[in-house]
């Protein structure tokens, strides 16, 4: 059994403070960390986020645009990456990559899947067809566990 995830902060679009731990209590939390500059977020993984949003309703998805030396995030450049201009999901900014750090990130896309006790279940990096296919397993196994 792993330690609970007592917090995760980061910040809203607008600036303000939120802890996920908090604002998303008792619920499965699919996070990816990911940042505008890396094509395999904007082109792939992004998209592959919102897919399982529609696919799996019981999984609250949730990005983290990681911000690292001139490479920061702002609430214009996050939605302008979406053909719509508006985030399909709550994206959050992880200012000076404190989060990414936090759950040891190999790189972006990272994805956190964490369960509704607040337990971390998977970390799997990337979003080419083994990280896709690692994900779903993982999605699967967590949505079919009995609470």
């Amino acid at each position: 059994m792993n330690t609970p995830i007592t917090s995760i902060n980061v910040t809203d679009l607008d600036g303000a403070a939120v802890d996920l731990m908090k604002t998303y209590k008792n619920q499965t939390l699919l996070l990816i960390f990911y940042n505008n500059d890396c094509l395999g977020c904007t082109g792939r993984a992004l998209p592959l986020a919102y897919q399982f949003q529609q696919d799996y309703p019981t999984i609250k998805v949730i990005g983290i645009h990681s911000d690292f030396i001139n490479r920061e995030g702002t609430k214009a450049s996050i939605k302008g990456v979406f053909t719509t201009g508006e985030n399909p999901f709550p994206i959050y900014i992880d200012k000076h990559h404190k989060v990414y750090d936090q759950f040891h990130a190999e790189g972006t896309p990272q994805w956190v899947l964490i369960t509704k006790q607040g337990e971390l279940f998977r970390s799997i990096f990337g979003s080419q067809d083994n990280a896709q296919n690692r994900l779903y397993y993982a999605i699967e196994s967590i949505t079919n566990q009995k609470d």
